[in-house]
């Protein structure tokens, strides 16, 4: 009977398949390759698989705190940034697997190993903290992207308007079934198909905004930059992009990892070429009507429901993934068995209502997206790469890129300087600069939007109004109406109020 530390190493947490981890490595030069994996193609297009989708529908609102200008500057700037810092994370594992043979087989938490390389064991538990709050955050608000999608789509085609807050509930209760799943490794080609999804969609949207142009660009209002909104664009460009957290597992499993340069430069590339058209054409043809979403803004409803329907599959299909070592994370905390069984319907129950509450107490999924994409995010896909990189390749060029002693520790910041380029360091500051303040501005932006009139009340705040009866009664919270009587679309112009259907009835409340 296998005991349990064996079981650990054999069941850790994986996105795509794990035979990459289990096959015996070896050496090819001083770069280490696995017997079998994936090759640089197919991990690119599983970065492209995990990274795009729930940040594309909020990045021509990003633009209309930045303007065109400064929307397309920020959009492009941060492609460069996030695909640079991806090649970071890149050197830093190839020079872990060099070094420390014990990264050669399995890992079960690659990035949090970076930390303890570059800085030491405290650092690791920072990392791997830092991941688990931006897998819980980016939980949170893909749970609200599920639950407004489903809102809209029931408007449209069943004519049922059902309490937003009760479909939180609905959509959570649908997918906890799913998240007792033992690991999605095996269903990488179900990430690639997310990515085929947001393809598609990109090319709907931008199908479904032309055919408004005519009605809304003639009375298309550009806000002005205020210099607070302008850092939130900078936090939804960084959820965007950041899907760092899970780079060192993808590589990984690559037959060549020290090949991942090549991946994440081609997926950035066209993760680019997905939000760039997207967000100017957004930009350009609804202005200010603009809100969370541009998905409500389209009039078309056949191509408004379509792109609804697309990237709610790829929001579904990332809660399965992001939940997973989220999940993990609190079974070994807790001593949890790791066959299925009542601990692991408990615990995993247990973090979908800690999420679920979180969703009721800031239904506000673009506020959130903000904040954590300013936070959390900004420090695993800019800050951390940029760091570790700095003491993990000067330490190997200290020591000739010879293995490590076990009685090694990391360099001093003085150490560190010595041993890298002066360009290098360079481009860190930059990079750090920008992250920093941007970061930080975002972050306090959207918290400051979460304590003012702009952001919506908790959905349990009805417990403690006059109207608290009316809103505990779920029959009075959903509604049958007829589809050509209610409002389906966010009208464009100035005062939302412009249609391309010809009457503002079609139109959501401002």
């Amino acid at each position: 009977m296998k005991d349990k530390n064996q079981s650990n190493v054999q069941e850790g947490y994986s996105l795509v398949s794990n035979s990459a981890n289990t096959m015996e490595n070896v050496e090819c030069g001083q770069k280490f390759r696995n017997m079998k994996g994936m090759g640089w193609i197919v991990t690119c297009l599983f970065i492209v698989g995990e990274t795009a989708g729930g940040g594309l529908i909020a990045m021509p609102t990003a633009m209309i705190s930045a303007g065109l200008v400064g929307g397309v500057a920020v959009i492009l700037f941060g492609a460069l940034m996030c695909a640079y810092t991806g090649n970071l994370l890149s050197e830093n594992w190839t020079v872990l697997q060099q070094r420390w043979p014990e990264y050669r087989s399995h890992c079960r938490k690659p990035y949090p190993a970076m930390g303890l390389r570059a800085l030491g064991p405290r650092f690791m538990f920072v990392v791997s903290s830092c991941l688990n709050v931006t897998q819980f955050g980016t939980a949170v608000v893909f749970l609200l992207l599920a639950s407004k999608n489903l809102e809209s789509f029931l408007q449209a085609y069943g004519g049922v308007q059902i309490g937003f807050c009760y479909l939180v509930l609905i959509v959570a209760t649908f997918m906890l079934p799913f998240t007792m799943l033992k690991s999605p490794k095996d269903f990488w080609w179900a990430v690639i198909g997310a990515m085929v999804t947001t393809s598609i969609a990109v090319s709907l949207i931008v199908y479904g905004v032309f055919t408004d142009k005519d009605a809304c660009m003639r009375h298309v209002n550009y806000p002005a930059i205020i210099p607070s909104k302008f850092f939130m664009c900078f936090g939804t460009v960084m959820f965007a992009y950041g899907g760092h957290g899970a780079f060192p597992t993808i590589q990984h499993d690559m037959k060549k990892p020290y090949h991942f340069k090549r991946s994440v430069y081609m997926a950035f590339a066209i993760i680019f070429c997905m939000y760039l058209p997207v967000s100017i054409s957004g930009y350009l043809v609804y202005g200010d009507s603009l809100r969370d979403s541009i998905i409500p803004s389209i009039q078309d409803m056949t191509v408004q429901q379509s792109v609804n329907v697309l990237i709610t599959l790829h929001v579904i299909l990332a809660l399965t993934i992001v939940f997973n070592p989220l999940n993990q994370e609190l079974e070994e905390l807790l001593n949890v068995p790791y066959h299925f069984g009542w601990q692991r319907i408990a615990t995993r129950t247990g973090m979908m209502i800690a999420v679920v509450i979180v969703a009721e107490t800031v239904p506000n999924f673009g506020v959130l997206l903000d904040l954590v994409g300013g936070s959390t995010i900004t420090l695993m896909a800019l800050i951390f790469p940029v760091i570790f990189n700095f003491f993990t390749t000067a330490a190997n060029t200290k020591h000739n890129g010879a293995l490590a002693n076990k009685d090694e520790t990391p360099l001093t910041f003085k150490e560190a300087v010595e041993n890298t380029p002066k360009h290098k360091l360079i481009i860190f500051s930059l990079i750090l600069f920008f992250a920093i303040i941007g970061g930080g501005t975002a972050s306090f932006s959207a918290m400051g939007t979460m304590l003012n009139s702009e952001f919506s009340q908790p959905c349990y705040a009805s417990l403690w109004t006059p109207a608290a009866e009316k809103n505990l009664d779920f029959l009075n919270a959903t509604e049958f109406v007829q589809y050509s009587a209610v409002g389906k679309v966010n009208c464009c112009g100035m005062f939302k109020n412009i249609s391309r259907l010809g009457s503002s009835e079609y139109c959501l409340d401002p």
